[in-house]
């Protein structure tokens, strides 16, 4: 499929870590989310129903981000992919989780997670 819909750079404070200060404090983490969606439906009627509505799953990852803490970023990507793919207009969908501010003791721009999942 070469249609695509992507959410990106989505900031959401979230206290996912396995470290206490992680849990207590707290960090931005940045949400992106390409999903493969075949837009022609949507597009020859002009009707969101027919589509993945892009408000709709910003909300969506933003409550799972800012909602029940998991110590690891692989597992909120996880999570996150399983929100995207209960649509069942999404045939697969890529999800990154950027943690900039992770506790690494050097200097570094980001840690991410990418994962790619599909519809079984």
């Amino acid at each position: 499929m070469s249609d695509q819909i992507a959410l990106r750079g989505l900031r959401v404070r979230g206290y996912h870590g396995v470290l206490p200060e992680e849990r207590k404090l707290g960090q931005i983490f940045v949400i992106d989310a390409v999903l493969d969606v075949d837009t022609r439906p949507a597009a020859a009627g002009d009707d969101l129903t027919r589509t993945v509505d892009y408000a709709v799953l910003a909300q969506q990852v933003t409550d799972l981000v800012a909602g029940e803490p998991v110590d690891l970023i692989e597992t909120l990507a996880q999570r996150l992919a399983e929100i995207c793919l209960a649509s069942d207009l999404v045939e697969a969908v890529e999800i990154v989780v950027h943690k900039p501010d992770a506790p690494v003791p050097l200097p570094f721009e980001d840690v991410t997670v990418t994962i790619r999942r599909t519809r079984d």
